[in-house]
C-alpha cells in the first residue's frame, strides 16, 4: 500500500470516528485563576486542557466564562444565563476563593455554590467541582470551614468529579506563584491542567 493511500485510510478513519462521536460541551466557570490572570490567553490551563484534547477528543469543545474577580454571589447572579447561552453538558464550577480572601460568611459562599450545583442538576448538567485553600493568616476555624464547604458539598450532591484544592503543590511553592502571592504563574498552568485532565477524560469515559 503506497504512503498517499495509507493516510487517505487514516484521514477517512478519523473522520467517520470524528462524525460518529457525540459532540460534548464543557464550560470553565471561575475567577481570575480560570481566566489566566496575568497572562495570556492560551498560556492559561483552560487554554493549554483544550488544546491537549483537541486531537484525541475533537468532539469535545471547551468556553472559559471565567471572571477575574468574580465571587460566588456573582456568579450565581450571571449563572443562570449562562447555562442558555452555552449549554454545556459539564460545568467546570471553580469558584470562592474570592469570597474566602474577603471574609465572606461560609454558609452564604456553600449555599451560593450549593445553588449553582442544583440548578446544573435540575438541567440534567453534570459538575466539576473544584476547590480552592486560603492562606494561614486567615485563622484556622476560617480556613478549615473554608475548605468544608467544598468536601461537603461533594458529599451532598451527586458530581461528576471533586478536586479538592485545585493549587495543591503550587499554593506553597513561590516560585509558582506571581508577586501577589495568590495567582498561579504561567509556569503552573501546565500543572494545573495536569490535575483536571484526568477527571475530563474519567468523566468523557463514563458517559
Amino acid at each position: 500500500m503506497r504512503r498517499d493511500q495509507l493516510l487517505l485510510l487514516i484521514f477517512l478513519a478519523f473522520a467517520q470516528y470524528t462524525q460518529g462521536a457525540e459532540n460534548r460541551s464543557i464550560l470553565i466557570y471561575g475567577d481570575s485563576v480560570s481566566a489566566g490572570y496575568g497572562m495570556t490567553q492560551p498560556e492559561s490551563w483552560p487554554a493549554l486542557l483544550a488544546s491537549d484534547l483537541a486531537f484525541s477528543q475533537p468532539s469535545v469543545s471547551f468556553t472559559n466564562a471565567s471572571v477575574s474577580g468574580e465571587t460566588t454571589t456573582g456568579g450565581l447572579n450571571r449563572f443562570k444565563k449562562a447555562l442558555e447561552i452555552h449549554a454545556p453538558d459539564l460545568v467546570i464550577l471553580e469558584l470562592g476563593g474570592n469570597d474566602g480572601l474577603r471574609g465572606y460568611p461560609i454558609s452564604k459562599i456553600q449555599a451560593n455554590l450549593g445553588n449553582m450545583i442544583a440548578l446544573c442538576q435540575k438541567q440534567g448538567i453534570e459538575i466539576l467541582l473544584i476547590g480552592m485553600v486560603l492562606p494561614p493568616n486567615y485563622g484556622r476555624r476560617y480556613t478549615e470551614a473554608f475548605v468544608g464547604i467544598y468536601s461537603t458539598l461533594a458529599a451532598e450532591f451527586n458530581l461528576a468529579g471533586f478536586l479538592p484544592h485545585l493549587l495543591s503543590g503550587i499554593a506553597t511553592d513561590p516560585n509558582l506563584l506571581q508577586r501577589d502571592g495568590i495567582h498561579p504563574t504561567v509556569a503552573a498552568q501546565p500543572l494545573i491542567k495536569e490535575q483536571i485532565k484526568p477527571l475530563i477524560l474519567n468523566w468523557l469515559t463514563s458517559n
